[in-house]
């Protein structure tokens, strides 16, 4: 806390982030679990990087965009989860004020270029499998590069607006956030004034952010199955259908925790909850992408024994 000269109040300055525990012996615990998560999270998408880079069978535009996945969920789980780690040890759990403003804004600018980007993938499946022979001349180079542009542009945007809604408010009062990370919701709790305005706002971008592109994604995924459906091949629709599946499990883990925690009505509030939940979609979905694209995908395994010596590399 600092003083205005002239004024009784108080402003914040820093924030104390509460995380899970207070216990020495439960954080170590804590500590251990998370820390396996967010390594196996970072070796495992890094590894899908690593291989559709090396592997030139899979430069193709549906491996660049899980290349993009994965490369967001590198940086998505590491503006939380490294500071998370350190306060699970540490004495202290403060982060500055301008720390957390500017982790808010890269978490919430990761997490909306995460959820577009998802509606890329699921045009993708549609273009491959609605038009087959067509696929490489809709789906170029030039239009895959500015589509994945596109959503990082569109998710560093939005989320200046959330953040700047949420951190231009006056913090006056308690500075100790009920959560692991700054979260635009537990931190304007702690404003010291009506935030109804600010929230209404707030609640249209994510209603807008979440609703747009899961009604994108239900759309694409209508047409695929009409089209899978015409497929006389029991074989070619198993396979079809098996192209999706990863992406669909993915998105519903993703959008589920995603939309409880930022569409739900104000009074159902619960900072214990929350942050609960927000582990789905903040360190579980980065976990889940590399285990369900891999175990699933006959051209990741190919690459991975490449790379281990069983063949080589085109």
């Amino acid at each position: 806390m600092w003083m205005i000269p002239g004024q009784n109040q108080s402003w914040v300055s820093e924030f104390i982030l509460l995380g899970f525990s207070s216990d020495p012996t439960t954080n170590s615990i804590l500590f251990t679990v998370f820390l396996l998560i967010y390594l196996s999270s970072v070796m495992g998408n890094g590894l899908i990087i690593m291989l559709i880079c090396m592997d030139t069978q899979l430069h193709t535009p549906m491996y660049f965009f899980l290349c993009i996945l994965s490369l967001l969920d590198v940086c998505y789980v590491t503006t939380t989860m490294p500071q998370m780690l350190v306060h699970l040890l540490a004495k202290s759990q403060t982060i500055s004020f301008v720390g957390c403003w500017l982790q808010m804004y890269v978490f919430g600018a990761l997490a909306t270029t995460e959820s577009t980007f998802f509606v890329v993938m699921a045009y993708d499946r549609y273009v491959a499998i609605c038009y087959p022979l067509h696929y490489t001349v809709i789906l170029n180079w030039g239009l895959c590069i500015w589509l994945a542009a596109g959503t990082w542009i569109c998710g560093f945007f939005f989320s200046l607006l959330h953040t700047f809604f949420t951190m231009s408010l006056p913090y006056c009062g308690s500075n100790r956030v009920s959560h692991y990370f700054c979260d635009s919701p537990s931190v304007r709790s702690l404003a010291c004034m009506d935030t109804h305005v600010i929230e209404m706002v707030d609640r249209v971008l994510s209603v807008f952010l979440v609703v747009t592109p899961v009604s994108l994604i239900v759309t694409s995924y209508i047409l695929i199955a009409k089209a899978i459906l015409k497929i006389k091949s029991t074989q070619a629709s198993c396979k079809a259908f098996s192209t999706c599946a990863s992406h669909l499990t993915v998105v519903t883990f993703f959008y589920g925790p995603a939309s409880y925690i930022y569409m739900k009505p104000n009074s159902s509030y619960s900072p214990e909850r929350d942050k609960k939940i927000s582990l789905f979609y903040n360190a579980f979905t980065a976990l889940l992408n590399p285990v369900v694209y891999s175990l699933r995908n006959k051209d990741i395994k190919r690459a991975f024994l490449k790379v281990m010596g069983h063949g080589s590399m085109d």
